[in-house]
């Protein structure tokens, strides 16, 4: 038996079309890449974490991405670049604070190394050809940049994109920033775990489960089902 769905639930599914029309209006999703390893990456440590800090877009996504990677321990979103005291939404929405939508990476370099990490990042976490847009969304708190927390994660980060910049494996150059000796501050609450929380929301389904999809076909070797959340590590 077929059952015809309510009156409240077919408005409900028709919205999320519109929406998903309206978003692919806007803009389009990003694209992944298949792109080479990094060929300098940072030599193995004993150390059992280290942190990277990535802005790519919205950050519902990139943090979605990395926190299905092996490896990482803990993602969590937030805004980097400018002052604490402008680090929440509705500033930093006006894109004229100098913070980006970023996302915090703790991970074990003993199980993923920081260069791997930045090929998931160049691959399927954004596109590191626009700027001040991704998708939808447009502004420098968009910013494609890497806010590196020591000078070989800078050295690692520009080796790499002169690496992909030389072997053309983008339609055009990579603009991606670094930025160095920026503080990191955790998001407001309601925008930790987004993706896992809110599948069906058009945003999410649009922009960024393809995201995902594309990391499990990638980087199967690294990929894990379930995603690790900043809701079960505090």
């Amino acid at each position: 038996m077929t059952l015809r769905p309510s009156s409240t639930r077919r408005a409900a599914i028709a919205g999320s079309l519109l929406a998903l029309i309206g978003l692919a209006r806007q803009g389009r999703a990003e694209v992944a890449h298949v792109i080479p390893a990094p060929a300098a990456d940072e030599a193995p440590g004993v150390a059992a974490q280290e942190v990277a800090v990535f802005a790519g877009g919205c950050f519902w996504g990139v943090q979605g991405v990395y926190q299905h990677v092996t490896g990482v321990l803990r993602a969590v979103s937030g805004y980097a670049g400018g002052e604490e005291k402008t680090a929440y939404y509705s500033a930093v929405g006006r894109g004229t604070t100098g913070h980006a939508e970023s996302v915090e990476v703790t991970f074990d370099p003993r199980l993923i190394s920081h260069g791997r990490l930045l090929q998931i990042y160049f691959s399927v976490a954004h596109d590191p050809t626009q700027l001040n847009r991704q998708g939808p969304d447009t502004g420098p708190q968009y910013r494609s940049t890497l806010f590196v927390r020591n000078a070989e994660q800078a050295r690692v980060a520009k080796a790499y994109i002169a690496q992909l910049d030389a072997a053309k494996v983008f339609p055009t150059r990579i603009v991606t920033t670094i930025e160095t000796d920026r503080a990191f501050y955790p998001a407001e609450d309601y925008h930790q775990d987004y993706l896992t929380m809110n599948p069906t929301n058009p945003y999410i389904v649009y922009n960024d489960l393809p995201k995902i999809d594309e990391l499990k076909r990638l980087f199967a070797t690294v990929y894990r089902e379930k995603p690790v959340l900043v809701a079960a590590s505090g």
